[in-house]
């Protein structure tokens, strides 16, 4: 049977049916939702969305053609498959030129059932990914998403033109924000693997045992809840890219197994004998130093040489400040749109100079959230509500005068509180992350986080 796991409303007037359908879905794995009529039907599609429905044709009140209707009206990606009688076949001839994606004749068998339901979630899985494909190749084929123009980004978009075209491995270094993935991403599409997938994983977001099974896939019965064969992340990204994003975090341990996918590539699911053979290009990306982590021990030697094929330092913006009024307008454009604010919307003088002093901790990223921020509290024509921590132009945070009846140590413990809270911002409010770019362990900066009494409210723009 698939691996995929849906959300099904069962749409029948009779109880022991809706029962039977119930009981075998679930065996499968699937979510099952019930209903004896159309209109409840609609309310609890409406209420909560359902990947597939299952629905008699014949019913008291309105029909299950009705109700395929009125999906293909309100909900056209919904896959429905319709259910008849033997006597009925015409219904279903009906229903399948109205729409639905397939019939199957009462009384329903289980194998038959689960064939024609996971028959169907295949199709929608593959329409999504087709969608998905086609929007990512408009988005990010001709670097819409990447801005800038100083020297520093056109020597980026020049390594991307050069090593696009190639099998080569990429090692993206650079801190957090400055748009890494979006670079991987230009990188696979204006590639002649653009046809296939281009998979992400944030290496970060996972304890070592579940960040194997990600990237390599796991057998039926291998752990406890490993209740289906799994095909990992290298699998999904066969012929395609595969972007491992935050490639410092990962254990001594991964990284011996990711080595030999990178040597051999081949490689074995969790709780599997079989080798599996995959034409995967990796582009890993890291705002680590990783020969600093290699000296340090933390880091193979033998896999940092093997990921550094092709290197791509990605700069901060604080070092291509002529990029921002491209990249405040790029954001006050498409954040208009998105929540309704006026399509005119400008940049005073004023503002744009204190987004240009501003020294940018958090990178692009920080500089997108504080603009959307002032977009959302904008109400006429002109961006306000920019919210940024001051400094002096040609100072840095903290060397300030101090304000008269501030004491030196006053003032150190607000500079102390503006790093941390710009620190947290910049990792997006994950404080192991921010521990890790601040050079202290996870404890010490919560304590300094209870001790200065920052909030969430300090570090969150929206």
């Amino acid at each position: 049977m698939s691996e995929l796991v849906a959300r099904i409303l069962v749409v029948d007037d009779d109880k022991a049916v809706r029962a039977a359908l119930r009981v075998n879905l679930r065996k499968a794995g699937h979510e099952v939702q019930l209903a004896q009529s159309v209109d409840e039907a609609l309310r609890m599609i409406s209420e909560r969305p359902v990947d597939l429905v299952l629905t008699d044709v014949a019913m008291p009140g309105r029909t299950g053609l009705e109700l395929l209707a009125e999906l293909r009206r309100r909900w056209p990606t919904v896959r429905v498959v319709v259910m008849t009688g033997y006597g009925s076949v015409e219904d279903a001839v009906g229903a399948m030129k109205s729409g639905a994606d397939d019939y199957i004749i009462k009384p329903v068998s289980r194998n038959e059932l689960l064939v024609i339901v996971d028959k169907a979630l295949a199709e929608k899985a593959l329409l999504a990914e087709l969608v998905q494909l086609r929007q990512q190749v408009q988005d990010q084929y001709g670097y819409k998403e990447i801005i800038g123009c100083t020297a520093e980004m056109v020597e980026v978009y020049e390594l991307i033109e050069t090593v696009a075209d190639t099998s080569a491995l990429v090692l993206l270094q650079g801190p957090t924000g400055t748009g890494k993935e979006l670079i991987s991403s230009a990188i696979h599409y204006r590639s002649d693997r653009r046809g296939a997938a281009f998979v992400r994983v944030n290496c970060a977001a996972l304890p070592e045992g579940l960040l194997e099974s990600e990237l390599f896939g796991h057998e039926k019965g291998a752990f406890t809840g490993a209740v289906r064969q799994h095909r990992g992340k290298f699998e999904q990204a066969d012929g395609g890219t595969l972007m491992l994003d935050e490639i410092g975090e990962i254990t001594a341990t991964t990284q011996v197994k990711l080595l030999r996918v990178l040597e051999s590539g081949e490689f074995t699911r969790v709780g599997g004998s079989e080798p599996i053979k995959v034409d995967t290009r990796v582009i890993a990306a890291t705002n680590r130093d990783l020969l600093s982590e290699v000296r340090e021990g933390r880091f193979r030697e033998d896999l940092y040489y093997r990921l550094n094929v092709f290197n791509i330092q990605v700069p901060p913006l604080k070092d291509r400040r002529d990029d921002v009024p491209l990249l405040v307008d790029h954001f006050v454009k498409r954040f208009a749109e998105r929540h309704g604010r006026s399509p005119e919307l400008s940049v005073p003088a004023a503002t744009m100079q204190r987004l240009l002093n501003y020294h940018w901790p958090g990178n692009v990223r920080e500089l997108q959230h504080v603009v959307e921020r002032a977009v959302i509290l904008s109400k006429g024509a002109e961006l306000t509500g920019v919210k940024l921590p001051e400094a002096p132009q040609g100072r840095p945070p903290g060397a300030e005068v101090l304000p008269d009846g501030m004491t030196l140590q006053a003032a150190l413990l607000e500079y102390e509180r503006r790093v941390l809270i710009e620190a947290l911002k910049a990792a997006d409010g994950v404080q192991a992350q921010a521990a890790r770019d601040l050079g202290i362990s996870r404890s010490n900066l919560n304590y300094r986080i209870n001790r200065l009494r920052i909030q969430i409210k300090d570090i969150v723009y929206e």
